[in-house]
């Protein structure tokens, strides 16, 4: 390519540039960077010159150019020619300075271009730009510019030119008036400090090393003044002059003279410190202010001492600020500010801390909070200024300490943690930094805590989770990375794991110690793991060490989970607890976490998890075996007991580690006097202390049970409890309710007492110690007479303690031999319990316990006799079933109860009655027992209020169901009470409520079942028709119960027959339900004995059944009347299907009632059927009426009587019962209501039946829409389901078959997936449906032509038409159909020869040529406009080429790629889709004679295809992939084949511009001279209509001129191409435009 051609590339791209879309830009300056890469010199003289030539180039446009220009220069800087460099500089330098006006996106390119060529050749920049920068002359605003960025961007080339230019510079300060001139010598000066430090910094690496900071010195200072003493202190600076200054004062005060400075500093810190007045310009006063603060200290400033405090206090107040870290000019200022504090705490520490801890005791927040985090900045940074001031700080955090700001203590924690990093906390004082953390990590755990809370520094309301959370990893953090701290730490944070205020830290406490212990044995120091209390007084003992860290593990997950910590910690203290632990808890300490942390809190068990910790608690005594060592941990405990007043659950489990220890414990005398003390001190109001001391004495008993019970008596007698004569002699100094509760702690304690006592003596305790007492503090007597107590906590530890009594009874060792004699009196108290409870109301679980008592009572010696054991289950089947339902006891009791109690309180207690009564039955398994059980429930069966009688049923099939399970026949006996039973339950089973007719099913089950069971039977045994009882039980729910009334008239006069009839059939709608049902008792029989007679009146018949059904709702009657209709339709078949038939359309409910009736008898349905089909296929489907409004055309209008059948069949077909009838006419009706589908679609109703429509609807009936298509399609579904084809429905359906075939436009498609559901479900009905149905195909009605046509060409695609032998008829009509005057059924004829390929592959080799030929003609088919037929004959050959012999292709071959090639570019989606794919199938045939010729043809065809590859519908790109992955093979190039093969997959995505990058490289290594056919042919797709694809053709060009060699370029007519591309250079779609860029930028490749 010639010079010209370089340079005409580069014109056209800067030509476009007037383009106005932001994308088209970048790519033109993408591509005059790319032409620069090859070209620089070129491409910049081209650029050059094109901007000298277009004067009058509007600005944005220019620069691009510049940028381009830059970009260039900056890439081949090293090798850029010295001539081009001054054309460049000179042509930056007048774009530069052309304008007046600030242009300044323009003059910035151009300053930027200048700036990159200064970096090599400053000399040749600075020779031009000073040319513009004469003495007295005010310079434009980007040459001082420039300059300022020449400085920095070339340190070393600029700072020997510094001088001179500041010469010339400092007379114009005073010349300059506007603002931005200003600005722009104050950066210049800034940048120029900047550059002239750095060239000092760097003087080994300067060109010359001469340079001194005392050269620029005055001149520095000169500018200064002016900057500092008339533009600063100027009225007139705008803020942006402001800033401009201030930011140039600190780079220039490093180089100002010393003495200068030290002079100028009092004036300069107060102008400085003054612009702090305006908040938006903090940060740049700030920055300056530290640089200049440098600079004093740096020359050891001796003036700055004078103005520190003003300093400080200025800087103080900017700390102090309110800070918004989500604004990130306010946290630079910040930082600044605080490196400000830095500077000075280097020169002035003592200064610095007088100022600051003074600060510390003032109140207000922000002082505070400012003045610790200048704390712990200088602590970081200063810290061997502050080495020696250690004391003084810490002495000054006690008020910071003590503050309640959430803020404060947050900046406290930080001071900590950087103290702990400078050994702050090794000094006196620094516990209390460290117990202030502690207290801090132990605030309450807040879950909403977690959130981003470190978003804000200041402007946030910290709450008290976000400084726990900051604690918690301060303490770990100091714990785990600062060496120093574990020996100030360990052992002094086990001190604070005993306070209960501090639970709340004992997660992260733990943590730390761990970590702490982990460390010291790494080091081998195990005696530092030995706590050494002489040392340290206050660390504390093992003993209270083990009883607060098991206490803690007992609520595992409170707070943030801390019993697992705790456990850990217990673990790694083992040598301090007892050496004798070691082996134990390394075992069992683990297993016990490994549980907690298998576990959540909700699905951890408390009551299992305490009892592993108890049975943890014993064995390690075991092991310590050491009486004078649990003792002390006993005291400990009980030491500590009142610490837990605020944690109940902690103290309750407390209380049985007491328990539990004492009964490891040998000492009897300490067991005793630790009790006293226990029921002494004891909070008796609380239910947990309660329960808890209760849990104690019972732990205790288990090794101590007579000191437990000697004891309990002796806290009677003592003078804590004095028992006295009256009740209002007891505790004179206390409540009466107190009283109470002391006594139901004494019961409760003997219930625990008896529960935990060995089995082999606590029989010997029961009467004579532990009842005998019980019921001495229950029962109070006043002057002698004994008073009930309504105390529910006494009754509830009463019952409760009665319960465990029982247990340990039936539990002990000789249970069996035992003899309850106070069991009598028990029951008798708990049924006065349960009496004393309202029937009206269930507020308390008093019934559910008393209930539970006596369960456990009657299965203990002596057995209760039966006046007993009756008023027992009287009294709770009364107490029990009689209460209000659960929803009334809500709205009764709602207040009294806590929301949701009521519901499981009446489950819990309903449950207690079942279990109670099983118990009391479980002692007389006999059918007497069972009799009598049942004796007591009938009333509440029989009852007449719903819910009892639904209780009683449901408490009664409970009993039968536990009677069967435990039922044990050793002998065969008679059940002689079955029938009684029986009879009890059988009329439940049609009970109103539904409950109660499932429970009366269960309860026959089970007594049939016993009855098995007494006559012999195994109990694995199941019998047939009761396993068919149970099965029905869910049927229940809507139970059909009908009582039906014989009448009989044999000897009723004929002429008083039809009278009778009619007047009983008036009857129908007597209100009276029984009456009504007797009427059609009569009425069918009279027709059963007479109805032969009554031919003439069957219509008036079936009118007045008609109308009176229209009245009637019940069920059995309206059924009753279809039996009616029933027996007429047997003695009169074709009058009542006349008569029907001439109801009204659309039919009502009763109309439809009475067609279904017809169904039930299967003769007579098939009869009926038979009349309905002669009825449907007769008539003529509709009529064509002319349509006035619409000029020549009809529209087509349903006849009657056939739309009436249609209705008909389908009421009738909707029966089950019409199956046999409708299997026995299958074919007929398929094909009848296939047809009949086919001739109304499109058709309307008439318009006397669409006014009926309207009328019914305006009365108020429901509107029963009717439409003559959609009653046949629902005709054929019904057809369908009742002729056993239920899966062809449920397939069309799937396919949205039937809205289809209501489709005028997808009819035929509804067709085919009836026709493919019926192949695959009912391949055997086929053949007598295609019989009867072949010969539609010549129908007078196209509509159903088509169907037929539709539906044999469906079969042609499954192989049941070749297996039921019909293949050869069906493909010889689908042949003759191609002569079909309908263009869519010769459409349908060749989809259904193409189908054959599908169903009948070897068919289609025998007839490949006839297919061949039948195809070629649907291609060429003449009266085809919109391609149809062509499409469907291109889609079926694509099908049966697979199958098709090479021979019968070939002779053709050419002819098909050459016939379908025009339709790769067609408009409509389909057929570019279809003539692609068919391309790809071809491609198997090419080879042999056709290889080359075929190739050809590929090749032609391969632009399009990859251009395709970007069409804007997704089918065509998938096509275009199929098709070049089976041309790979055919191209003879591997490589390009397996790029085909592996890229191109149908749903994988494509990375177009990748690919065809690699595609063109191949091509043209391959087939280099295809080139000129390849770009013509892209170059036809300029014009494309479609602008994906005309967007890929550039590109395509371009990636082949890429690609292409110098020597095969030459096929090409670049001027050709390049006129090409500047006209596409203007197309209105910008994607387009920005590939044509592009490959414009490529083309510079065939230079």
């Amino acid at each position: 390519m010639s010079e010209s051609r370089v340079k005409r590339l580069a014109t056209t791209l800067m030509d476009a540039t007037t383009d106005k879309d932001p994308l088209v830009h970048e790519q033109i300056f993408t591509a005059l960077c790319y032409l620069g890469g090859t070209e620089p010199e070129e491409i910049l003289n081209a650029c050059e010159e094109y901007l000298r030539q277009h004067d009058k180039l509007a600005y944005p446009h220019r620069i691009i150019i510049l940028r381009a220009m830059e970009a260039v220069v900056r890439s081949s800087l090293a090798h850029l020619d010295k001539s081009t460099a001054k054309i460049v500089i000179f042509l930056a330098s007048n774009e530069m300075t052309r304008s007046k006006e600030i242009i300044f996106e323009w003059q910035q390119a151009a300053s930027n271009v200048l700036v990159a060529v200064g970096r090599r050749f400053i000399n040749k920049v600075m020779e031009e730009v000073l040319t513009k920068f004469q003495p007295g002359i005010l310079p434009h605003y980007f040459i001082m510019q420039t300059f300022a960025n020449l400085s920095l961007a070339n340190v070393f080339g600029m700072v020997p030119f510094l001088n001179s230019i500041l010469g010339t510079m400092l007379p114009m300060l005073a010349m300059a008036k506007q603002d931005n001139m200003k600005s722009v010598f104050c950066y210049a000066l800034q940048y120029f400090s900047e550059s002239i430090q750095e060239y000092m910094a760097n003087l080994d690496k300067a060109p010359d090393p001469t340079v001194r900071r005392d050269t620029f010195s005055n001149d520095i200072f000169s500018a200064y003044e002016v900057l500092f003493n008339s533009w600063l202190q100027s009225r007139e600076a705008k803020v942006g002059l402001r800033l401009a200054v201030v930011e140039a004062l600190g780079p220039m005060s490093h180089l100002m003279p010393t003495e200068k400075l030290e002079e100028q500093l009092p004036r300069l810190i107060q102008g400085i410190l003054a612009l702090y007045r305006k908040p938006a310009e903090a940060y740049y006063v700030s920055k300056s202010l530290c640089q200049i603060l440098e600079a004093a200290v740096n020359v050891g400033s001796r003036t700055l001492d004078a103005q520190l405090d003003t300093l400080l206090g200025a800087l103080h107040l900017q700390i102090c600020a309110p800070l918004d870290s989500s604004l990130p000019v306010q946290l630079k200022n910040h930082n600044e500010v605080l490196r400000c504090f830095t500077v000075l705490a280097s020169s002035f520490p003592d200064r610095l801390l007088g100022f600051l801890l003074p600060k510390l005791e003032m109140g207000s927040e922000k002082t505070r909070v400012g003045t610790l985090t200048i704390l712990r900045q200088i602590i970081n940074s200063a810290s061997s200024q502050m080495e020696m001031k250690k004391p003084f700080i810490l002495s000054s955090m006690k008020l910071p300490l003590q503050d309640k700001s959430n803020k404060v203590k947050r900046a406290v924690v930080q001071v900590i943690s950087a103290m702990a990093h400078h050994g702050y906390l090794e000094q006196p004082g620094g516990e209390a930094m460290i117990e202030f953390l502690i207290c801090q990590c132990a605030l309450p755990v807040d879950r909403s805590a977690h959130l981003a809370w470190r978003h804000s520094l200041e402007t946030e309301d910290l709450t008290d989770g976000h400084v726990r959370d900051i604690s918690v990893n301060t303490l770990f953090l100091i714990s785990t990375t600062v060496d120093r701290m574990a020996d100030v730490l360990w052992p002094y944070l086990l001190e604070f794991v005993i306070p209960i205020h501090l639970t709340n830290a004992l997660g992260p406490l733990c943590k730390s110690l761990i970590f702490l212990a982990a460390q010291k044995q790494e080091e081998r120091e195990e005696s530092d793991l030995q706590l050494l209390y002489e040392a340290g007084a206050n660390l504390p003992s093992p003993y209270t060490l083990m009883a607060r860290l098991l206490v803690v593990a007992s609520q595992p997950y409170v707070g943030e989970g801390h019993g697992a910590a705790a456990l850990r910690l217990l673990n790694v203290l083992h040598l301090n607890v007892h050496k004798a632990l070691g082996q134990l808890w390394g075992k069992k300490i683990p297993a016990l976490v490994e549980h907690l942390e298998a576990n959540t809190k909700a699905s951890l068990s408390q009551k299992e998890w305490e009892e592993q910790l108890l049975k943890f608690l014993q064995k390690t005594l075991k092991s310590i075996s050491d009486t004078s060592w649990t003792s002390q941990l006993i005291l400990e405990m009980c030491k500590h007991l009142s610490c837990y007043n605020g944690s109940l659950p902690e103290k309750n489990f407390l209380y049985k580690c007491i328990g539990t220890t004492l009964a490891a414990c040998s000492s009897k005398d300490l067991v005793r006097k630790q009790l006293q003390e226990l029921l002494e001190t004891a909070r008796y109001q609380e239910e947990a202390e309660r329960e808890g001391l209760a849990s104690c004495l019972g732990l205790c008993a288990v090794t101590h049970l007579d000191e437990s019970l000697a004891k309990l008596e002796e806290f009677v007698k003592s003078d804590v409890f004095k028992k006295s004569a009256g009740l209002f002699s007891l505790f004179k100094d206390r409540s009466d309710n107190e009283v109470e509760k002391v006594k139901s702690t004494l019961i409760l304690c003997y219930g625990y007492v008896a529960k935990h006592a060995p089995k082999e003596l606590v029989l010997a305790r029961i009467e004579a110690d532990i009842l005998r007492n019980i019921f001495l503090y229950f029962n109070t007597k006043v002057l002698g007479i004994k008073v009930e107590t309504k105390d529910l906590v006494l009754k509830m530890c009463l019952l409760r303690s009665i319960c465990m009594i029982c247990q340990a009874i039936y539990n002990s060792a000789q249970s069996g031999d035992f003899t309850f004699s106070r069991k009598a009196e028990l029951v008798s108290q708990m049924m006065d319990f349960i009496k004393a409870e309202p029937l009206d109301s269930l507020r308390t679980p008093i019934r559910q316990k008393a209930m539970a008592a006596c369960m456990l009572l009657v299965v203990l010696e002596p057995p209760l006799n039966d006046a007993e054991k009756a008023e027992l289950v009287e009294t709770c089947l009364g107490a029990v079933l009689s209460l209000p339902l659960p929803e009334a006891l809500k709205e009764r009791d709602g207040p009294g109860l806590e929301a949701g109690c009521t519901e499981p309180l009446w489950c819990d207690t309903l449950c207690a009655l079942k279990d109670l009564l099983k118990s009391l039955l479980h002692r007389h398994m006999t059918p007497h027992g069972l009799q009598t059980m049942f004796e007591h429930l009938s009333p509440w069966i029989k009852s007449t209020k719903e819910h009892e009688r639904e209780r009683a049923v449901d408490v009664s099939a409970a009993i039968l169901a536990f009677y069967q399970e435990k039922l044990n026949v050793s002998t065969v006996v008679p059940f002689y009470n079955v029938g009684l039973l029986i009879a009890l339950f059988s009329p439940r089973c049609t009970d109103s409520l539904a409950s109660i007719r499932q429970h009366a099913v269960d309860c026959v089950y089970a007594l049939l079942y016993i009855q098995l069971y007494y006559e012999g039977f195994s109990r694995d045994h199941k019998d047939e028709s009761l396993e068919r009882l149970k099965a029905m039980r869910a049927g229940l729910k809507d139970p059909d119960v009908n009582v039906l009334y014989q009448v009989t008239a044999k000897r009723l006069p004929p002429d008083q027959l039809l009278s009778l009839l009619l007047s009983t059939l008036e009857g129908l709608s007597d209100p009276d339900k029984n009456c009504s049902r007797a009427a059609t008792v009569v009425v069918n029989s009279l027709l059963k004995e007479r109805g032969a007679v009554l031919l003439e009146k069957v219509p008036e018949i079936l009118e007045v059944v008609h109308s009176r059904l229209r009245e009637v709702t019940e069920d059995s009657v309206r059924k009753a009347a279809q039996q009616t209709v029933l027996i007429l339709a047997t003695q009169h078949k074709a009058a009542v299907v006349c008569s029907l038939l001439s109801n009204q359309l659309p039919l009502d409910s009763c109309s439809c009632l009475m067609w279904r009736a017809l169904a039930s008898e299967l003769t007579l349905a098939s009869q009926v059927l038979e009349l309905l089909l002669d009825k449907v296929n007769r008539d003529v489907p509709y009529k064509e009426n002319k349509s006035f409004l619409r000029g020549s055309s009809s529209e087509r209008v349903a006849t009657f009587f056939p739309l009436s059948a249609t209705c008909a069949l389908h009421e009738i077909m909707s029966v089950p019962e019409s199956g046999p009838a409708v299997v026995g006419l299958y074919a007929e009706l398929f094909v009848s209501l296939l047809l009949r589908v086919s001739c109304t679609v499109g058709v309307q109703l008439p318009k006397n039946m669409q006014s009926k429509e309207r009328k019914s609807a305006g009365r108020g009936q429901p509107l029963r829409t009717l439409d003559p298509c959609s009653s046949a399609v629902e005709t054929l579904k019904a057809m369908l389901t009742q002729g056993g084809s239920e899966e062809v429905a449920k397939a069309v359906a799937a396919g949205n078959g039937w809205e289809c075939l209501r489709s005028v436009e997808r009819h035929h498609d509804g067709v085919a997936l009836l026709a493919s559901a019926m192949a695959k479900h009912a391949g055997p009905k086929l053949a007598l449906i295609v019989k009867t149905l072949s010969p539609m195909l010549n129908s007078i009605y196209d509509s159903q032509r088509l169907t037929a046509t539709a539906f044999f060409a469906e079969l042609l695609n499954s192989k049941v038409v070749h297996d039921l032998v019909l293949l050869e008829s069906v493909m010889d009509s689908m042949t003759a159909r191609q002569r079909d005057p309908c263009t869519p059924v010769r459409m349908l004829a060749l989809r259904g020869l193409g189908n054959m390929a599908s169903g009948s592959p070897e068919k289609v080799r025998r007839h490949g040529a006839q297919l061949l030929a039948s195809m070629m003609n649907g291609m060429d088919d003449k009266d085809d406009p919109h391609s149809l037929v062509a499409l469907e004959a291109m889609s079926s050959l694509s099908k049966i080429l697979a199958f098709t012999e090479e021979r019968d292709v070939h002779s053709m071959l050419l002819h098909i790629a050459i016939r379908i090639r025009p339709f790769f570019d067609s408009e409509k989606r389909e057929l570019r889709q279809c003539s692609i794919i068919l391309f790809g199938h071809l491609t198997k045939f090419s080879a042999g004679s056709c290889e080359d010729a075929f190739f050809e043809q590929i090749l032609n065809g391969l632009v399009t295809l990859l251009l395709h590859l970007q069409d804007p519908k997704p089918e065509v790109i998938k096509a275009c992939k199929f098709a070049l992955r089976r041309c790979g093979p055919s191209m003879g190039c591997p490589v390009l084949c397996d790029m085909f093969q592996n890229h191109l997959h149908e749903d994988r995505s494509l990375h177009y511009g990748e690919f065809m990058n690699d595609v063109c490289k191949h091509l043209m290594q391959n087939y280099p001279d295809s080139l000129s056919r390849l770009v013509a042919t892209n170059l036809f797709y300029f014009k494309s209509s479609w602008p994906e694809i005309r967007a890929a053709a550039p590109m395509f060009v371009g990636f082949l001129v890429l690609h292409v060699s110098r020597a095969h370029s030459q096929q090409l007519d670049l001027d050709e191409l390049i006129a090409a591309l500047t006209v596409l250079l203007k197309d209105p779609v910008t994607a387009v435009r920005v590939k044509v860029a592009e490959t414009l930028g490529r083309l510079v490749r065939i230079a």
